[in-house]
């Protein structure tokens, strides 16, 4: 490969990723198809995170550090250092499937229509157990585009695009804070093509740690916001300023641990319906907050058939 000339890069924002991001590494360098380079962002990291990238003599990485300005900020920076003409996207938290960029490389070469590729995602708990296996609610363009805006059609670490594509649509929006992905795609996918491969490519790990909590965790007036400018396809630095500023008053770590927990278990019982491992997972979150009536809820619907957990969740989810 022409080290100055890479056919992928592999941009991976990072945040005190120290925990987990020698194992994301490590599975992006080993990949069956080479020719790429691993672009980190370390977006003002105050743990060991920058040390463990440079631990790893490798030709194929470039770190690149900014002030901590999030997510959003850290990838706009990376396009715009990206030498390639294809982007996959990458968490410091996940692990690659050692034939993903191959994959996906391919297809997108050979189907030069198509401007998005995601896939289906294995997800593991914070100690890499497995929970669940995630397949998006559409496959082909067509059920794709025809998805409700309130629902995110691709697993964000999964996605291999065309740069192009998404630095002219503006790249990520800075203000649409915890779901800059989601607010893309919805104004991407209006003229573009893309699609979901069926076969898992990456795990993803849930952990406490993680910027991001369940967003039933979130306050109504946040799921408001999110909805409202994902539905007009615009968002205000204003609402931007409301949403981070009611993020930050939950990123504490009790409350991204509890959030995490009442997750696992609520994975647990419905992609993967282990009521034992369920009640496990939540009888921890109530532990941490004991004045949670969703927990409680949750504990107890537990105990309930499948097809009745499956059916109540079903018409919860269309409230959005």
């Amino acid at each position: 490969m022409n080290i100055n000339n890479p056919k992928v890069t592999v941009l991976m924002p990072a945040y005190n990723a120290a925990k987990y991001i020698g194992e994301a590494i490590t599975s992006v360098l080993e990949q069956s198809f080479t020719d790429f380079e691993l672009l980190i962002i370390n977006d003002g990291s105050t743990d060991r995170t920058v040390k463990i990238v440079n631990s790893f003599n490798d030709p194929r990485l470039v770190l690149i550090s900014q002030e901590n300005k999030g997510i959003a900020a850290a990838l706009n920076l990376g396009l715009t250092h990206a030498r390639a003409a294809y982007i996959a996207r990458f968490d410091a938290d996940d692990i690659c499937c050692p034939n993903r960029l191959k994959i996906q490389y391919e297809f997108i070469t050979t189907y030069p229509e198509y401007s998005i590729i995601g896939s289906a995602a294995d997800y593991l708990d914070a100690d890499g157990h497995f929970i669940f296996t995630h397949h998006p609610d559409g496959h082909l363009n067509e059920e794709i585009q025809q998805l409700k805006y309130s629902i995110c059609p691709f697993i964000h670490s999964s996605v291999f695009y065309k740069k192009d594509v998404v630095i002219n649509n503006g790249g990520y929006n800075e203000h649409a804070y915890t779901y800059e992905d989601h607010f893309l795609w919805v104004n991407i996918l209006k003229t573009e093509k893309a699609c979901n491969l069926s076969q898992p490519l990456i795990k993803v790990r849930l952990n406490p740690e993680s910027l991001t909590i369940d967003e039933k965790w979130r306050t109504r007036k946040f799921r408001s916001i999110k909805y409202a400018t994902l539905k007009k396809r615009s968002i205000t630095a204003s609402e931007g300023n409301e949403l981070y500023q009611i993020s930050w008053k939950q990123n504490s770590p009790k409350k991204k641990e509890g959030a995490y927990y009442a997750l696992c278990g609520k994975k647990f019982l419905l992609n993967n319906y282990q009521p034992e491992k369920a009640r496990l997972n939540v009888a921890r979150a109530i532990t941490l907050h004991p004045l949670r009536f969703d927990n409680y809820l949750l504990y107890t619907i537990s105990y309930f058939p499948e097809r009745f957990i499956n059916w109540l969740h079903k018409i919860n989810s269309e409230k959005w």
